[in-house]
């Protein structure tokens, strides 16, 4: 028997080859699924087994294995598969090495989320060039159907349609010097004498689900499009509001996140295209978010 390196020595073609008059049955057929001439297919598996020291089939009409080559085949399928997956993911990498990605996202994952993402991308796909949207959650969904955009940063998608970013739970934005400012946790029924001021983008239906959760009314006092407005108008003591804990890095020294409950919170996840094929580029972001460290793109 053959040996290189104390191992036998192999090579794909010939398991190619042995697999491939198994399922056909003969050597013709096989020679013609495989676009070689049939004496080729002939010597490959002739090779194989004489690599082996035994033979592997019996030349029949339709060929059968031997009891050898029914113990190695499971083994050839498994090895010619795991070459397939390599080359398949080696081929999809050469794809992605270059192109621009149109990211689309709200304000707060912009802010709070996207830049320790952009410099992941930055240092491990540098020939991939994202260019970032910001929009309300509505108009990041509409721009991704539409293609205005390749890929988006999407709160609860249904599952299976990216790479989780973070589980992003909801905090009471309180002043400094708010009664409850210094609790572990806020029951959301300790803030109803206190004006709510929410943005009513897409975080509006979780703080109802808060509400409901508690078995509390939903009476909001203000709505406001802008993030940096209700900082503002909770730095002016103008009342209280329930953020995302995404919003942490945009939250001024004067105000404090007090984690709320009943606890509640959403998911963050990068999408491509629902309903039309992934651009290769947008693919090799969404793979490369799991090689992420524990913890980069933690909100903590």
């Amino acid at each position: 028997m053959d040996r290189e390196g104390g191992g036998v020595a192999l090579n794909l073609p010939q398991l190619r080859a042995f697999v491939a008059i198994v399922d056909a049955g003969g050597f013709g057929t096989a020679a013609a699924d495989l676009g070689l001439s049939q004496s080729a297919v002939s010597h490959a598996v002739a090779s194989l087994e004489r690599t082996l020291a035994a033979p592997l089939v019996v030349r029949s009409t339709p060929v059968r294995t031997t009891a050898l080559g029914e113990v190695i085949l499971p083994h050839a399928r498994s090895a010619l598969a795991a070459t397939d997956a390599i080359c398949d993911a080696a081929t999809r990498h050469d794809a992605a090495t270059g192109g621009t990605v149109r990211l689309a996202a709200t304000p707060t994952v912009c802010q709070g989320l996207l830049p320790s993402l952009l410099r992941h991308w930055s240092e491990h796909l540098p020939t991939i060039r994202v260019r970032v949207f910001e929009g309300s959650g509505e108009e990041t969904e509409t721009w991704l159907a539409s293609a205005a955009a390749d890929a988006a940063v999407v709160v609860d998608p249904p599952a299976g349609s990216g790479a989780l970013l973070v589980t992003d739970p909801f905090f009471a934005l309180l002043q400094q010097d708010h009664p409850l400012a210094g609790e572990e946790t806020v029951h959301v029924a300790d803030l109803a004498d206190d004006p709510l001021i929410l943005s009513p983008n897409g975080c509006e239906r979780h703080i109802r689900t808060i509400h409901r959760l508690a078995g509390q009314e939903y009476t909001p006092a203000h709505r406001v499009r802008g993030l940096g407005t209700l900082i503002s108008m909770v730095q002016a003591g103008l009342g209280v509001s329930i953020l995302p804990e995404v919003s942490r890095p945009l939250i001024p020294q004067d105000l404090v996140l007090v984690p709320v409950t009943p606890h509640h919170s959403r998911r963050l996840v990068l999408c491509g295209p629902r309903k039309r094929p992934w651009p290769p580029a947008v693919r090799a972001l969404v793979d490369s978010v799991g090689l992420l460290p524990t913890g980069a793109t933690s909100l903590v």
